[in-house]
């Protein structure tokens, strides 16, 4: 039966539908005060990236499609820009309101989120002085004339305070000032004047407003100044030059500084701005009809909110979930004995990632290592897996690293890490112009008995210690040979793209990861088709490729039963008679961000398994270096498959995914209270003891 066209979910309205669902996480009264508010700065640091990314691009086809006269596919464009800004301003509405709530609760556990209005004497001196002694030198107002082309003067990540000038009949004059959040907390505690049992929290935002008058005093005469808050959000896209004489790391330091002049996307300003000030915001910024421009409550960049103080009681946050040590290294005296001894599967963040930075600390210095391959994606500020890799270097292996320069946002960093590595004398690899490298491998080539053994990581997160705190992801540790040999093979391949590489085992994207995927789904299809039983159940952040949906609802139409939990972007409709009714999506939003990619096919009883670093995106699967490594070990299909199983049972955190995308909670029924990343931990944690646990 051929697939209708019209039955794609638009998937920058799928992505605004998963961050309505950690704004959900926002508003559950069942969440601790502090992660509630938190949860508000990581809505708006997603929302953020949203606009320089997705809204972007929508922005640039908008013009494509006009000055290449496309003019139906141009409407449709700014038909869905529409449908963007509608959703996102009922949001911000449930976000303001959400906030007002927060703020009360608080209130509740006496911490207190003062405005200038709730000040009372001893706060405004105490501020007057710590202003004076701690934030003034960070203050630098730009005075703002025809000259100055503030487009070009604004960081994309900063706040600023819109400030105007009044002086007798003068025509207002205006300036901005930057809040120094980078400089120093946005959260500045007010020492107690009685009572020890309230706190008081107050933002930069409002002390700089609350000091206006010592900052432009001496300097301009006025008669009264104000001040609102704004930001402006930038198209992140970037282009690299041809110049053939310049390095490809020049190349990129010079595109990064084409983001910070890019235009914007989106301004969102304090609503009480004044219309004669936003009418100047505006020109200055030459805001085109297909920017959002949105108003909202005083205060910008809530992204900052993610580290939001807990100044009361512990019992304000989530409590600490202990990193679990697996005895499938720690009864062992090496690394390389315990992946000798079985394949080992960790589960982050309930596992510590130190297994993993051990691993490559041991072979930095394991005599019989000869060589270590490892791709970098994103990494820790202060990363021990570098440390390691340069130590490496030190005592005499060969290490070769892929670095990623154009990994989004972390850009810099990798090209001062590569900088760092080549001066220590690692090989330093940075791949083809065209494909972005995505894969989390890292082999290592030991000398045993006269024979080079490879010893293998394949992941579905970075090798980053911070995120791997909060979010979930699957490392899979393997002596197999032919799995290691292929790992290797993608490194040549990386290095040597002209040479042809073959890959039974793994799906390594561009070259294969498609057509296997593909020919897993149509199985499916043709045992179902045969009456086999036939299943699908997958795990990942976003699908959006629609020839990977269209073999899906093929599937359904013949009867696999398909059921998946998809995070992030989910274009395939679920539940269409006679097109998807046997396709269930459901996504679970908490504590830790939901990171690992598994598809698990049925195949008449002898199921396949696979984990991989790619989502079911065109980008992904055509664009990008990606690699899925199939799961051999008996024992760790069943652990991976309690695991999704303790997902699918999720009564508190998982939102079924209809066709409107409504976000409505799953049904809980008769059955118990079950919160997976809580119910995961119990079972790895009783694993780990030895005891035998089923799901």
């Amino acid at each position: 039966m051929p697939i209708p066209q019209n039955i794609y979910y638009p998937k920058e309205l799928s992505w605004l539908s998963f961050n309505q669902r950690v704004l959900q996480e926002a508003a559950d009264v069942n969440n601790p005060i502090i992660e509630r508010i938190r949860f508000l700065g990581i809505y708006s640091n997603n929302m953020d990236e949203f606009y320089r990314v997705r809204v972007a691009d929508v922005k640039r086809k908008i013009y494509i499609h006009l000055n290449e006269g496309e003019l139906e596919e141009a409407e449709q464009t700014k038909l869905l820009m529409e449908h963007i800004q509608e959703k996102v301003l009922g949001m911000t509405k449930d976000f303001d309101r959400i906030h007002s709530n927060v703020v009360k609760g608080l209130a509740r556990y006496n911490i207190f989120l003062l405005g200038e209005e709730d000040l009372n004497n001893y706060h405004t001196q105490w501020l007057s002085h710590y202003f004076k002694n701690k934030i003034l030198r960070h203050i630098a107002p730009v005075l703002l004339n025809k000259k100055v082309k503030l487009v070009s003067r604004l960081n994309d990540f900063a706040t600023y305070l819109y400030v105007g000038i009044h002086k007798d009949d003068k025509a207002i004059a205006y300036a901005t000032i930057e809040v120094p959040s980078q400089n120093m907390s946005r959260f500045v505690v007010i020492p107690p004047e009685k009572s020890r049992k309230k706190k008081y929290i107050i933002l930069l935002d409002d002390i700089i407003r609350l000091n206006l008058e010592s900052i432009f005093k001496g300097f301009i005469e006025f008669d009264s100044l104000e001040a609102f808050s704004f930001k402006m959000t930038r198209d992140s896209e970037y282009s690299l030059n041809d110049e053939i004489d310049e390095s490809y790391v020049d190349k990129m330091s010079e595109s990064m500084k084409q983001r910070l002049i890019a235009e914007p996307v989106r301004v969102v300003h304090d609503s009480r701005m004044p219309n004669e000030m936003l009418k100047d915001l505006k020109k200055r910024l030459k805001i085109s009809s297909y920017d959002s421009l949105i108003s909202s409550g005083p205060y910008r960049n809530f992204k900052d909110f993610i580290g939001f103080p807990n100044v009361g009681r512990n019992y304000l946050e989530n409590q600490e979930l202990p990193a679990l040590t697996t005895k499938d290294f720690s009864e062992y005296d090496t690394v390389f004995d315990a992946i000798t001894a079985n394949d080992i599967l960790l589960h982050y963040p309930y596992h510590r990632f130190l297994h993993v930075t051990e691993f490559i600390r041991q072979a930095a210095f394991d005599p019989s290592v000869k060589h270590i391959r490892l791709n970098i994606y994103r990494v820790a500020i202060q990363s021990r897996v570098i440390s390691s890799l340069i130590d490496a270097v030190d005592n005499g292996k060969n290490v070769t690293v892929v670095v990623e320069l154009r990994a989004r946002f972390d850009e810099e960093a990798n090209i001062q890490w590569s900088k760092k590595m080549t001066d220590a004398g690692v090989q330093v690899v940075f791949g083809m112009h065209a494909l972005k490298i995505h894969s989390k491998l890292c082999v290592v080539s030991r000398e045993e008995k006269g024979q080079l053994i490879k010893y293998a990581h394949f992941g579905t997160g970075n090798f980053n210690e911070k995120t791997a705190k909060i979010y979930t992801d699957f490392s899979l540790f393997t002596r197999n040979q032919a799995l290691a040999t292929e790992a290797e093979a993608v490194f040549t391949f990386i290095q040597q793209p002209y040479r042809r590489q073959k890959f039974q085992h793994l799906q390594v994207s561009p070259l294969n990861a498609r057509t296997k995927i593909q020919a897993l789904i149509r199985q499916e299809t043709q045992n179902a088709n045969e009456g086999l039983k036939a299943e699908i159940t997958l795990k990942i952040n976003n699908l959006d490729d629609k020839l990977l949906i269209d073999d899906l609802y093929k599937a359904s139409q013949a009867g696999v039963k398909i059921r998946a939990i998809i995070r992030g972007m989910c274009s395939l409709v679920p539940g269409v008679k006679g097109l998807s009714e046997n396709i269930s999506v459901i996504s679970v939003v908490d504590r830790f961000l939901e990171h690992p990619r598994v598809m698990v096919f049925e195949n008449a009883g002898d199921t396949k398994m696979l984990i991989s670093s790619a989502d079911w995106m065109t980008r992904n699967m055509d664009f990008r270096i990606e690699v899925g490594c199939p799961i051999y070990d008996e024992d760790l299909k069943h652990r991976i498959m309690d695991i999704l199983n303790i997902q699918f049972n999720d009564t508190l955190k998982a939102r079924v995914i209809d066709k409107q995308q409504t976000n409505h909670y799953v049904t809980r029924g008769n059955r118990k209270n079950l919160r997976s990343q809580t119910e995961i931990y119990r079972y790895l944690k009783a694993l780990e003891k030895g005891k035998n646990v089923s799901h």
